[in-house]
């Protein structure tokens, strides 16, 4: 990976693994909030 120590790849995995949850994490609270607010709406019909 580059880095200089083995100690520092594993300390910016971990960093990268948190982020990677994060946005599928937010994105889904995103598309909750969608679907309910849809859902108080109606259906539109």
């Amino acid at each position: 990976m580059g880095h200089s120590t083995t100690r520092a790849a594993l300390i910016y995995l971990h960093t990268e693994g948190d982020r990677d949850r994060r946005v599928p994490d937010g994105m889904g609270r995103l598309a909750e909030k969608a679907l309910n607010k849809g859902s108080q709406e109606g259906s539109g019909t």
